[in-house]
């Protein structure tokens, strides 16, 4: 039963808590539990903010060329990949963060950057004569909602004992990764209604489109309300778990083999989840946007990142009950054979041949989203609690350079070969080598660390 206030958990001043004990079950039950979940909601809540202020750019992109933006394939895939760059890069900041601040200073302040992003681009988008290097820098701010998860996720870490790490890990990320659906499902729908600033025209010859009323900036704009609720909220709602370290003793998890075997791990899901969300819309307007009765890619980019996030958030209970490792094994299988499959699709000659790139894509999304909840598993029982909270922020940070490899690496080859086919047999190749670790350091019998 619940109560108002633990004596285990008095406040230090205003924002750390005196101690926490999760795995002492009278603990959690007279009140940690009350307070674990609640500080989950405010930074899940948070979270998908932050997801869909990272990706918002990916969504307008194919909507530039259209309102007069002069812009070729390759300054678009670039656009599509600076998220990427600076999420990865800030994200190695944030594994750092929480033992330092605390969860209430990390969260409410981080989300509060998210302003910067939103407003920016909601400025620079109505005017197409916008330099090419500021729609870059704009782009680059926007990996600051991509940075957040590396702390954010850490945090909760700390909160739920080990038993239930998958299901609350796997429900925060999940819900936080339909940021990503939520942003390229709502912006063709917002993008057409009058809100705030002017008014854009879009122009495709090939769709037989002229002069249709746009007004792009909404898809920046509809968040920032909501950003400064969610930066209010965790001020007041948080407190912190009182594990303190300094930078330097958080370092010792980089002595450890099992970090960067994990790191590998986590590039296969999340880095797959986080870089095709960023590059498959515009795959289906490079790929098939030249065929008559072309699809329109908006309506279907945010098919595979919603997959991927429910996958998440259902796989999480079923692998606190089967275990990690096996759950991770069926990912990297997955993710193989549809790379692999992808191939197929991937220099078409007719629009008949989308049927079969759509779905070789909900795989990937399919089996990343799974292992993204498996890996996720892995690391809490791999590692004590706070290794294990450092660990998951810097996997993170690794692994959130997705999108930047993705859409610079498939942009790159597109461009030198007109399709993007070497790429899909080189992330198969790594698929294969991933999954070779995870089966001999935690599936096989004897495994060096069975999780």
């Amino acid at each position: 039963m619940a109560t108002q206030s633990l004596p285990e958990t008095k406040r230090t001043g205003t924002s750390w808590l005196s101690d926490w004990k999760p795995e002492d079950n009278t603990f959690w039950e007279i009140g940690g539990k009350a307070t674990a979940w609640k500080t989950l909601w405010v930074t899940t809540y948070c979270l998908l903010l932050a997801f869909a202020t990272w990706f918002v750019v990916s969504a307008v992109l194919v909507r530039l060329t259209g309102i007069g933006f002069k812009l070729d394939k390759g300054q678009l895939f670039w656009l599509a990949a600076m998220p990427g760059l600076a999420a990865g890069t800030l994200r190695i900041i944030h594994t750092f963060l929480i033992p330092i601040f605390g969860t209430r200073h990390t969260v409410a302040i981080s989300t509060l950057l998210l302003l910067v992003p939103c407003i920016g681009w909601a400025w620079a988008i109505q005017n197409p004569e916008t330099p090419f290097s500021v729609l870059m820098l704009l782009a680059f701010l926007a990996g600051l909602g991509g940075g957040n998860f590396s702390s954010f996720m850490p945090s909760t870490s700390l909160f739920f004992p080990k038993k239930q790490l998958g299901t609350a890990l796997g429900i925060q990320a999940g819900i936080g990764n339909f940021g990503v659906s939520v942003v390229q499902f709502l912006t063709p729908i917002v993008i057409g209604i009058g809100m705030v600033g002017g008014t854009q025209f879009f122009n495709d010859p090939k769709k037989n489109i002229h002069d249709k009323p746009l007004h792009l900036q909404n898809a920046f704009l509809i968040w920032i309300p909501l950003i400064i609720i969610g930066a209010i909220w965790a001020w007041v709602a948080l407190r912190s778990v009182p594990v303190k370290a300094t930078f330097r003793e958080q370092t010792d998890i980089f002595k450890e083999k099992h970090t960067w075997i994990m790191t590998a791990l986590y590039i296969m899901t999340f880095g797959s989840f986080s870089g095709f969300s960023a590059s498959f819309g515009l795959m289906i307007k490079e790929l098939y946007g030249k065929f008559p009765d072309a699809p329109d890619a908006l309506k279907y980019a945010f098919i595979g990142p919603f997959l991927g996030a429910l996958l998440r958030v259902l796989f999480g209970p079923i692998c606190d009950k089967i275990g990690g490792a096996k759950v991770t094994m069926l990912s990297g299988i997955g993710l193989t054979v549809c790379a692999v499959l992808a191939t197929r699709y991937t220099a078409p000659t007719s629009v008949d041949q989308f049927g079969g790139f759509l779905w070789t894509m909900l795989g990937l999304f399919f089996f990343s989203g799974i292992g993204n909840a498996s890996t996720f598993k892995q690391m809490p029982m791999i590692f004590p609690p706070r290794q294990a909270s450092g660990v998951i922020g810097w996997t993170s940070a690794i692994a959130a350079y997705g999108p930047f490899l993705f859409a610079s690496s498939i942009g790159a080859i597109l461009g030198a070969t007109g399709s993007p086919t070497a790429f899909f047999w080189g992330v198969a190749v790594f698929y294969l080598f991933c999954l070779v670790l995870n089966w001999h350091f935690y599936t096989r019998p004897g495994a060096e660390k069975p999780c």
